[in-house]
């Protein structure tokens, strides 16, 4: 198979793991990012892991990677000038949006509504229209058609969307609007509705493809220079990025449709801690990613996480399906601080990130941080990576010292003050995702990652009654190892939008067997063996008069030989378990979707030498940390040196090349096959 490469960029340093496919072996490395042009900081992580490994760029053969450029542009409002087509009458489409208004009573007066991504001035009418059929009501005009993109050439757009009354039903119109706009546009990227979003409601379509065009330069600039990076470093292995919905797309598609990149980032992490959940036999996991400014969880159900079919980046909500992962701002960076007017511990969501960064860390950062707290603690010991890295203990108990002058408190109980307010708000963020969804937490694992993650898993998992607290191995460059170990992945949709009495089994089931050809055709497209391709299928099902359905899988097999009631049946049995009743209405069908799926990665993982159950040859120091209101005696091991078997009393310290793991009093650490530590009370 050869070698394979996963490459997650974070806001502070990117991470890249390599796998040798053949032996199981792999190499891990962080380099700083660099945000001005992340491909510089990949090509340096990439020349470093192949001189760890003793390999040339040019024996990769696959490169994975997820990536944040989409959704930063979103976010920074750096996304490009959109002309928008749409059908006569409905120029203000943009403008109208949805009703829906954040906060409470008084929001819509101090709610400014955020600036569509295509301006009312770039937004043109056309003639035509297509009925709710799907049937030509009124031709389109090519003059007229003309006219209105020679206006919008004038207007210096950078990208343009095409979308039309009904287009998701027949796209027809919308195609000959992409023919015309290649003469009068050319090298302008056109986005079509039908083709990004063919579903009914004709916001969530246009604005999705508005957004996709919006991406489309700046996502096209970065993958085509990674390439060249990449090229020239004579690395020609197939480049794939990570979708929002944890599979992966080829490069070539992410320049097309890269509205499906919007939360790339946060996916590789879940994706990763599935791979690692399947070797530690654990079903059942709640997901805690905790970086230097932001923490992302997530929930993963028998083995499969929860998708949503909204993607939600800053204001943006657009209709394209991503795992279900929730973001708070909290995070080893987060600066504490006490405001003026309640005199209350404040923690987040400011971050020190990686510039200044926490006072410990010695670069300049004079605010006290979650890290400060944590090294003033005892829970980071100054000695990291081995002793390469030295952490400033005074500087960060100076700065935690002005959080206790303000409180009048102790410096050590202003310190675990921090660290206790960062906890509930991760714990805020993981009930979101289970309890507020009807699961109960305490049938769930929960796994920490990321630099920080296994700092604060045991804390959190003690808040949510979730146990065992796994500390995977390598945590801070599990999105690293996501990114490598996930699998292609396409989809498409079609609203049916029918009663259950309108409809049949067998126009259901044909209409699934056509999205499948369509959907394998489009990943053999990509040079994935047609053996290799597995397909899975989506119902959105409401009860009639219902404004919002639930999304429900299903088996082609099982559609056949249950009917229709079998997908009914099921659905009352969701709606009840989220909403705590069911309705006497028809159920009504929605949409259509069908995902295709390239090959599951077996990569073998490596099992740990059995130990004899003590940790003490892993021991590096005693140590001291403050907890439980006094100082304990603790103890620092390196994981490096820990067996399989082992078991670490708490309160101790664990620590690697890229994190640190905390075990609290009244708890033990258990060394697994594979090297997780499993944190569990006694």
């Amino acid at each position: 198979m050869g070698y394979r490469l996963g490459v997650d960029v974070g806001g502070t340093f990117t991470d890249l793991l390599l796998f040798d496919d053949d032996s199981g072996s792999s190499w891990r490395t962080k380099t700083p990012s660099t945000p001005h042009d992340s491909s510089e900081g990949i090509l340096n992580g990439v020349e470093e892991v192949c001189k760890i490994a003793g390999v040339t760029p040019g024996e990769i053969e696959v490169f994975l990677h997820g990536t944040t450029v989409a959704t930063n542009a979103v976010l920074e409002g750096k996304g490009a000038r959109v002309g928008l087509v749409t059908t006569q009458g409905y120029r203000q489409i943009m403008q109208i949006a949805r009703s829906f208004v954040p906060g409470g009573l008084a929001g819509w007066i101090v709610w400014p509504k955020p600036e569509p991504l295509a301006k009312l001035e770039d937004t043109v009418e056309i003639k035509g229209r297509m009925d709710a059929f799907g049937l030509e009501v009124r031709p389109i005009d090519d003059d007229d058609i003309r006219a209105a993109l020679v206006r919008l050439k004038g207007q210096g757009i950078e990208a343009l969307t095409v979308s039309l009354m009904n287009a998701y039903l027949n796209g027809a119109h919308e195609l000959r609007v992409a023919e015309l706009a290649a003469e009068i546009l050319p090298n302008i990227p056109v986005s079509l509705s039908h083709v990004v979003l063919p579903e009914m409601q004709e916001y969530e379509r246009t604005l999705t493809t508005v957004a996709n065009a919006a991406v489309r330069p700046v996502v096209g600039r970065y993958v085509r220079s990674l390439r060249d990076k990449l090229e020239k470093v004579e690395m020609n292995g197939r480049l794939s990025l990570l979708r929002s919905d944890g599979g992966l797309m080829s490069s070539q598609k992410s320049e097309e449709h890269p509205v499906a990149l919007l939360m790339s980032g946060p996916a590789g992490g879940v994706t990763g801690a599935l791979w690692v959940a399947k070797n530690a036999g654990l079903k059942n996991i709640l997901t805690l990613d905790v970086g230097g400014t932001s923490t992302d969880v997530a929930l993963i159900e028998h083995g499969e996480p929860r998708r949503v079919r909204t993607t939600e980046v800053g204001h943006l909500s657009v209709r394209a399906s991503s795992l279900d992962v929730k973001t708070v701002g909290a995070g080893g960076g987060s600066i504490a601080y006490v405001p003026e007017l309640t005199g209350a511990l404040r923690v987040g969501p400011q971050s020190a990130g990686a510039v200044p960064g926490p006072v410990a860390y010695g670069k300049g950062g004079t605010e006290p941080t979650v890290t400060d707290a944590n090294v003033v603690l005892g829970y980071l010991p100054e000695n990291l990576l081995g002793g390469t890295f030295k952490l400033d203990r005074e500087g960060a108990k100076k700065a935690v010292q002005t959080i206790a002058d303000k409180l009048g408190i102790e410096l050590m109980a202003a310190a675990r003050g921090i660290i206790d307010i960062v906890n509930e708000n991760m714990f805020g963020a993981l009930r979101m995702i289970s309890v507020q969804q009807g699961y109960d937490p305490r049938d769930f694992a929960l796994m920490g990652f990321g630099g920080a993650g296994p700092l604060h898993v045991n804390a959190v998992a003690r808040l949510m009654g979730s146990y065992p607290a796994v500390s995977p191995v390598s945590p801070g460059v599990l999105c690293a190892l996501g990114d490598a170990t996930t699998r292609m992945r396409t989809e498409t949709a079609r609203s049916l939008s029918k009663r259950r009495s309108a409809t049949s089994t067998a126009e259901v089931a044909g209409l699934l067997r056509e999205m499948d050809a369509q959907v394998r055709a489009e990943l053999i497209g990509d040079g994935i063996p047609p053996s290799e391709i597995e397909t899975s299928f989506e119902v959105d099902l409401r009860y009639s008069g219902q404004a919002f359905e639930v999304p429900m899988t299903i088996d082609l097999a099982d559609l056949e030989s249950g009917g229709l009631q079998h997908l009914a049946d099921r659905f009352d049995e969701e709606h009840r378990r989220l909403f705590t009743f069911n309705m006497d209405a028809e159920h009504e069908l929605v949409n259509l979707r069908a995902v295709a799926l390239g090959r599951a990665l077996d990569l073998p993982s490596h099992e740990l030498p059995k130990g004899d159950g003590s940790a003490a040859a892993a021991k590096l120091r005693d140590h001291e940390v403050w907890m439980d209101g006094a100082v304990q005696a603790a103890a620092v091991y390196d994981r490096a040196l820990l067996r399989q078997g082992d078991v670490i009393p708490g309160p101790a310290v664990v620590t690697e090349m890229d994190s640190t793991t905390l075990i609290e009093t009244r708890h033990i650490g258990t060394v697994d096959a594979f090297g997780n530590i499993m944190i569990t009370p006694v």
